[in-house]
Order: C-alpha cells, then structure tokens, then sequence
C-alpha cells in the first residue's frame, strides 16, 4: 500500500513466563489510544479487573491529515457528503491481510480472541466491520461513533450474501454528553438495530454517564471489555 503505518505492541506481565494464547485488542487512533489504554489496562490488571492481553495500536505518527494521518479516509464508508470519505473496507483488507497475520505471527496470540476498538471516526470503521465481515473479530468495542454523514450505509447490512447468524460481540457506547449531531445519529443506529428480529452479532449498547465525546475512552474501552470476556476476569 502507498502508507506506512506506526504499530505498537503491549504485552501481558507475565507474557515472559507464560505458555498461554492471549485475547488480541486492536486500537484504531494508536497514537493516540495506545499510550493511554495500554497504561489504563495495565492499572486495571492489578485488581484483575479486565484480562490479561495483547495490545495493538494502529497509528500513522500524525495527527493532522497534512502531516499524513489518513483516518478520515481509512476509518469511514463513502459519503455523498463527503467526498474523501469511503476507504474503510480496503483498510479493512489491510487489517485482514498484513497486520493481523504479522501479529500472530510474532507473538502468542490467539486468533478467535480478535477484538477491535475503535471510538469516533475509528468507532465507524468498527462498525464497517461489523457490517461488512463480522467474523472478522470476536469482538468489538465502538465509542461514540461519528456517523452523521453516511448513516444510511450503517442501517442495513452491508456484507457479501445473506446476514449470518450472530458469533461476534459488538458492544456501542455513547457519552452521556455527546454532542447533538452525533447523538441523534446513533440514536438512530441504536433504534434501528435493535428494532431489528434478526442481526450479525450480539449487541450491547450502553450510555455512559458522566463522560463527553472525549473523555469516555477509558470508560468505554474498559466496559466494552469487561462485557466482551467476562469469563476472563478473575473474581473472587
């Protein structure tokens, strides 16, 4: 592909001295949510509060589309409105074809415990996904998704034949203060999917009080995970 592409890897603390296969916890924005999240699981693992895993994140080293960060292309489905909106599903071929292979490939992971986590443009191409290949993940984790300008392409199913009965798990959360027009947007997923008799996965989605389109990472990641592999946290 004509980008290059900053991927970082966070390792269980016993990973060392272990024999085991860990769950596999893809981060969209890594630059970003990858310094953040791998320190919060890292937190969280000292009351065995979520399970011990792989971290990936996907970054392209920039922040801004001029210093080279594609997410608003890579991230999301085509837009009428939105013209270099749409190159979700070849990034999802990228996902597919290189990334994840070069993971397994290189530490013990274990590939029926794929998870993606993606929140506003990257909780979008979460949804891509789940829409287009949703065997491609165990689970996935969508946070505030930003979808005010290509919402019809996310009411219907978007894959290859006839939607499959649901194996994956796709937990959707939104902020208790998102902003309105990204609100209402998810609502509308929200309403629409559930409404539904039949769907490819099975689906949680929570408000999450307290938190703003920004703030709810943490809070988001965490939930989505605890849902995702409860039978992987140790309680008393």
């Amino acid at each position: 592909w004509d980008r290059s592409f900053h991927v970082f890897v966070d390792l269980p603390e016993d990973y060392a001295t272990s024999t085991s296969r860990y769950p596999v916890i893809y981060l969209l924005d890594g630059g970003n949510t990858f310094p953040l999240l791998a320190a919060q699981h890292h937190f969280l693992r000292f009351g065995e509060e979520v399970p011990a895993a792989i971290l990936v994140g996907l970054s392209y080293g920039a922040d801004t589309f001029r210093q080279g960060n594609m997410r608003l292309t890579d991230y999301t489905a085509p837009s009428e409105k939105v013209e270099f909106w749409g190159g979700a599903e070849r990034f999802r071929d990228v996902l597919e074809r290189e990334l994840m292979p070069m993971i397994e490939q290189s530490y013990r992971a274990d590939p029926s415990q794929r998870i993606l986590f993606g929140h506003s443009a990257g909780a979008q191409f979460v949804l891509v996904c789940a829409l287009t290949q949703p065997d491609l993940f165990s689970g996935y984790i969508a946070i505030n998704p930003a979808l005010t300008y290509n919402l019809p392409f996310f009411l219907q199913w978007q894959g290859v034949g006839a939607m499959p009965a649901p194996s994956a798990r796709l937990f959707v959360g939104m902020s208790e203060y998102e902003r309105p027009e990204l609100r209402a947007a998810t609502e509308r997923w929200r309403d629409t999917w559930q409404a539904r008799p039949e769907r490819p996965w099975t689906l949680d989605f929570r408000i999450i009080a307290g938190q703003s389109h920004l703030s709810v990472v943490p809070d988001g990641y965490t939930q989505g995970l605890q849902w995702l592999l409860p039978e992987a946290i140790e309680t008393d």
